[in-house]
């Protein structure tokens, strides 16, 4: 009975540990299920949302931001509005005065302005038109300098060539003219033609001409008839 019952502690004492394990590795495998799967579509959805709203409140500051400084830079240069419902002719003769001053001094600071950047930008056309004019003089003065130079050793190849050929005693070679082939080929042609002319194979017979003398010795007989001769 005793051994009986130390057999069925040991074996509820296994069963035991094998169920912790047991558990164990299922809350280790849930959690790295968890860990892998954080971002749901539910939560992809509302993170997008998220993302959209925060940049719907960026642009929207930017734009009040953009709007306030074009509020600012239109209050400095022309002023605030003024109230000119309840003013009365004096009032508005000034008010018109002052902006007419406003106007005249803009448009001086405009035409200051375009000046000095027509004046920069002609400087600086002319700096360029400048530097590449030197450059081109450059060009020209390296360029005849070459041509100097190569037309003094092409003087001296010459000088030496015809001294090598005094001192050798050799007769220069002209130069020979080019010939296309094609007339040559034609030459050729023409030849063979003339070689196969049966013309040319022909015996050339001399014909006899007649004269009067010689029709008279013929008709003359060479010696007298036997009547005459008695």
């Amino acid at each position: 009975m005793a051994d009986d019952e130390a057999k069925k502690a040991k074996q509820a004492e296994i069963d035991r540990k094998r169920a912790e394990v047991r558990k164990r590795m299922e809350e280790a495998s849930k959690a790295k299920k968890a860990k892998k799967g954080f971002m749901t579509p539910d939560r992809k959805k509302k993170l997008r949302l998220l993302l959209r709203k925060k940049a719907a409140e960026e642009l929207k500051k930017e734009q009040e931001r953009k709007a306030a400084e074009r509020r600012r830079i239109i209050e400095e240069r022309c002023g605030k509005p003024k109230n000119i419902d309840d003013a009365n002719e004096e009032q508005l003769k000034r008010v018109l005065q002052e902006y007419h001053a406003r106007i005249c001094n803009l448009e001086d600071l405009k035409w200051d302005l375009e000046y000095a950047v027509k004046k920069k930008d002609f400087e600086q056309l002319k700096a360029i038109c400048k530097q590449y004019y030197e450059r081109m003089l450059l060009c020209e003065s390296q360029k005849w300098d070459l041509e100097y130079e190569v037309r003094k050793r092409d003087y001296e190849i010459a000088d030496l060539n015809s001294q090598v050929n005094d001192l050798r005693g050799k007769f220069v070679k002209p130069t020979l003219k080019k010939v296309s082939k094609y007339e040559n080929k034609f030459a050729k042609l023409q030849k063979k033609a003339a070689e196969f002319n049966f013309r040319n194979q022909l015996k050339v017979v001399k014909k006899k001409e007649f004269t009067l003398e010689e029709e008279d010795k013929e008709k003359k007989p060479s010696e007298k008839a036997e009547w005459q001769k008695k």
